[in-house]
């Protein structure tokens, strides 16, 4: 394991000589500049902004830029700081790692014994944290910058993980949605069943297909065949949310393979009055019964005499519909019978009911 830091893990009075290694590395796809008129490779010269004069690694130094002036900082006054995390790092108290926000998290090391002297302090801390459950808080200094660090155990080895400041991050207020959002119990309902049918990860199987397409491509292009190419891009199908977490759902349980979907805002529901509805569905249920009784009528008359009796029978079922129409208009037109109100009378019956009286 390369070294990147050496110094003394402290745990009370037990001093533990310790040194650091990279608990990860990257298989990032590097790419260089090249000239694209020769393929030669770009490279970058480090000069002088007062005299252009190229310079090498002895004659840089560095310096902490104020307002005013550069005031230069050898490594010996780095060296010569009063700070005891420069070679130590000091556990200071724990804390159960549930209580760490991921966003703090930065880079892992592996902890490894300095000496051989140190192996028995070193599993003394290790089986310590693994019987705790808890992470061991302490700073070092490395880099030129002073680390807030977390010690852990993991299997037979001590894990440093270095975390970012707290005032380092920033607020996700930012981040949050906008004004408010309403989410229906069915739509987390289904959410939930799109979770249990995903069922749990396993980061093992999980690969990075970008650097092995990058790999294929340049294999490609060295022994001079066809590069692999991507599919064509399938057009997403409009659906609203719950038609999306439900194709999701069906996908996941291995069903038929769903369409892609796209999230799409739903229109706003209409706000035309009520009377207006109902007078416009009234419409279209009185052109649907025109429409079905004129393709009635059209299918009864495609019986020919030789056939086997359909257009007969075809022509009296139009006929009783007809009749069945001409008496539901019939029955529709009946009136209600009028109130009978008495008549006036007229001045000479009057003057005949006055003379029977006298």
């Amino acid at each position: 394991m390369r070294s990147v830091w050496s110094g003394n893990l402290a745990f009370g009075l037990v001093s533990i000589p310790v040194k650091l290694g990279a608990a990860a590395s990257s298989h990032r796809i590097g790419f260089r500049q090249v000239h694209l008129a020769d393929q030669g490779r770009v490279r970058y010269q480090k000069t002088c902004e007062l005299d252009g004069q190229v310079l090498s690694t002895a004659e840089i130094g560095r310096a902490y830029e104020t307002p005013d002036r550069l005031v230069e900082v050898t490594d010996a006054d780095l060296q010569a700081l009063p700070l005891p995390t420069a070679r130590t790092i000091e556990v200071t108290g724990f804390l159960d790692m549930a209580s760490v926000d991921a966003v703090q998290l930065d880079t892992p090391y592996f902890v490894a014994p300095g000496s051989p002297a140190a192996n028995k302090p070193y599993v003394l801390m290790r089986e310590a944290l693994a019987r705790s459950g808890k992470a061991a808080v302490g700073k070092f200094a490395m880099r030129n910058s002073e680390h807030l660090a977390l010690i852990l155990a993991r299997e037979d080895v001590l894990v440093l993980q270095t975390l970012r400041w707290p005032d380092e991050l920033n607020s996700p207020a930012e981040a949050a949605p906008r004004g408010s959002v309403k989410i229906t119990d069915s739509e987390l309902r289904l959410a939930d069943t799109l979770i249990e049918a995903l069922g749990e990860a396993d980061l093992s199987e999980y690969h990075d297909d970008y650097a092995q397409a990058v790999e294929a491509l340049v294999t490609a292009k060295l022994e001079g065949t066809e590069p692999p190419s991507a599919g064509p891009e399938s057009g997403g199908k409009v659906v609203d949310l719950m038609a999306a977490l439900q194709a999701s759902v069906d996908r996941a349980r291995g069903g038929e393979e769903a369409a892609d979907a796209t999230v799409h805002e739903l229109a706003p529901p209409s706000r035309e009055k009520a009377p207006a509805r109902k007078k416009r569905a009234a419409g279209k249920a009185a052109g649907s019964a025109s429409g079905g009784a004129d393709a009635a009528g059209s299918g009864a008359g495609t019986g020919g005499p030789g056939g086997s009796g359909s257009g007969g029978s075809g022509s009296a079922a139009s006929k009783k519909a007809a009749g069945k129409k001409t008496t539901a208009k019939k029955t529709t037109a009946r009136k209600a019978p009028a109130k009978k109100t008495p008549a006036k009378k007229t001045p000479a019956k009057k003057a005949a009911s006055q003379r029977r009286t006298g």
